[in-house]
């Protein structure tokens, strides 16, 4: 029983899948039927029609011909044949041969995408046709005028063209033979070749239009302009010789007259109707002739230049060479009394030989512009790095004399150190003299006698012959570091003295009570008799201290106090 129902089961469920099956076939059918009657209905014949407004002749025939044909084989034969189709893929669904129904259906849809892929071939054929058409025809009707308006151009204005006219007049027939070809091709048909045909004179037509516009500018420039300025610029350059100017260095004459050949074959070439390099060679002379006037301008304003500023060069140069003159008298007298440095030495004879070389170089130049193998431009240069070194020489000179004035000045320096070296050593000794001390120690002695010996050496130095200002400063300093150090032991000792004094008085109202302290007292008061202030002090500090702490800073500071008083 389970078996004859489970078998029910399946033939329902097939029946259903058939049935489903079927319906997308007969949905598919229904999408196609209706895909080929949207064609059906579609007014192709009258849009492809749109064509007859045009020459149906030669190409334009024949495309016609072959789209009407694709059409009537589409809806003669092409689209019933889908009926059929479509027929056979219901009559398999019914039967249930959906596999045969599904390649059915996908061969018409191969067919309906192939015609309509056709149909919009066709039309994109028809609106490129008429839109070529269109476009053409307008160009034709905007060139024609402007052909005759240029040939008008060309009539009014003969004379600025030369022979040129006639290559000019040739070229505007080949244009009006080109715009002839085009109305033959649109009479027969040949609408794209027309297009073709009217895109390339719209080309030529406006290549003809720039060379005409821009033709007259050119050859007037060298037929006329260029060769007169270079007729200008070869008389100025003969006057500027007649008048002494020198430019023979600069060969102008040889390259205005190639200049002139190439003008000459420009020009030629230009009536010939062929500008190509004209312009870019215009423009080269153009700007060479512009070159030219300036380095004559350059060499005429040299040439004034040098007449005038060459007298106030020779003058500078003799001012020069007369101090230096004097500068080395100057020397020669002091280089008995003083010691030059290498290094002077050396300046002064740069100086010596860059003025004898100014002096052979004014010569020189004298010669020069007697002559005329130098161009004044250049004696220019040369008069301007001659003002220019002159100017450097007078700087180094006056750097020179002020160094050589500085060993006098030096001297005298020296010598009033030396003076007033000898008074600080003689105040030291004085305020030895007059101090309340029992002595002075030998090494203040020996110390003022190393000084006096330092200072006695500087002024052996300042007499010698000639003289040598780095040993002189060498020994000033020496004496110097010696006397300050003789004032510095000095004032230390004689502090150290009066302090010991103040220590030794301020502790006597203890010596009664301390018997320990009366006895430190007194080997300090020794030593005091005996020199020994540093040790006096220390000693007598120490004992002090030890009674008193803090009493030797109050003694100090007290003692500082009746110093400044006393000052």
């Amino acid at each position: 029983m389970a078996y004859i129902i489970g078998t029910i089961l399946v033939i329902i469920a097939l029946i259903i899948i058939g049935l489903i099956l079927r319906k997308r076939v007969y949905d598919v059918v229904d999408k196609y039927e209706a895909w080929k009657m949207d064609i059906m209905d579609r007014n192709i014949a009258t849009q492809l029609g749109r064509i007859k407004r045009l020459n149906l002749s030669g190409e334009t025939q024949e495309k016609f011909e072959a789209w009407k044909e694709r059409l009537e084989f589409i809806i003669t034969k092409e689209l019933p044949d889908i009926e059929e189709h479509l027929f056979d893929a219901e009559e398999a669904a019914d039967r249930y041969r959906f596999s045969k129904a599904k390649k059915t259906l996908n061969n018409v849809d191969q067919v309906l995408n192939a015609i309509e892929k056709d149909i919009e071939n066709m039309l994109h054929e028809v609106d490129d046709l008429l839109e070529s058409e269109e476009t053409s025809r307008t160009e034709a009707e905007s060139i024609e005028p402007n052909i005759k308006a240029l040939r008008k151009v060309l009539s009014q204005n003969r004379y600025q063209y030369g022979k040129a006219e006639r290559h000019f007049d040739i070229k505007i027939d080949e244009l009006e033979e080109k715009l002839t070809t085009y109305h033959d091709l649109v009479a027969s048909g040949d609408y794209y070749e027309a297009k073709q045909a009217i895109d390339d004179l719209k080309v030529s037509l406006d290549a003809l239009e720039q060379q005409i516009d821009e033709f007259p500018a050119i050859f007037k420039l060298c037929k006329h302009e260029l060769p007169a300025q270079l007729d200008e610029l070869y008389a100025g350059l003969k006057e500027m010789k007649e008048d002494g100017y020198r430019v023979d260095h600069l060969a102008f004459e040889k390259e205005i007259r190639a200049y002139r050949e190439q003008l000459l074959n420009i020009v030629n070439q230009l009536e010939n109707g062929d500008a190509s390099g004209a312009e870019e060679m215009v423009t080269e002379i153009g700007e060479r002739v512009k070159e030219m006037y300036q380095l004559l301008e350059k060499e005429a304003i040299a040439k004034n230049y040098v007449e005038n500023q060459m007298p106030s060069y020779r003058y500078s140069l003799d001012k020069l060479s007369n101090t230096f003159y004097d500068t080395k008298t100057e020397v020669e007298q002091l280089r008995q009394t003083y010691y030059f440095e290498d290094s002077d030495m050396e300046s002064y004879l740069a100086l010596e030989k860059r003025i004898t070389s100014l002096k052979n170089q004014l010569e020189e130049l004298s010669n020069d512009m007697e002559t005329a193998d130098t161009s004044h431009s250049q004696l220019r240069e040369e008069l301007e790095n001659g003002f220019q070194q002159i100017e450097n020489l007078q700087q180094k000179h006056e750097e020179f004399k002020k160094r050589i004035h500085n060993l006098r000045k030096d001297e005298l320096e020296a010598k009033e150190k030396l003076r007033e070296m000898r008074e600080e050593l003689y105040d030291t000794s004085r305020k030895l003299k007059k101090s309340n001390i029992p002595g002075v120690p030998s090494f203040i002695w020996n110390m003022m006698e190393t000084a006096s010996g330092k200072n006695s050496l500087v002024m052996k130095t300042l007499e010698k012959q000639p003289l040598d200002m780095a040993e002189v400063q060498h020994a000033l300093n020496e004496s110097k570091q010696a006397i300050d150090n003789v004032i510095e032991q000095t004032d230390v000792m004689l502090e150290q003295a009066y302090l010991t004094e103040q220590v030794i008085q301020y502790a006597n109202r203890y010596r009664s009570q301390y018997p320990l302290l009366a006895s430190k007292l007194s080997e300090s008061e020794r030593l005091f008799r005996s020199y020994e202030y540093e040790l006096a002090l220390e000693k007598a500090a120490k004992a002090v201290e030890e009674i008193e702490p803090g009493a030797l800073k109050r003694i100090e500071a007290y003692q500082e106090v009746a110093a400044s008083h006393s000052s």
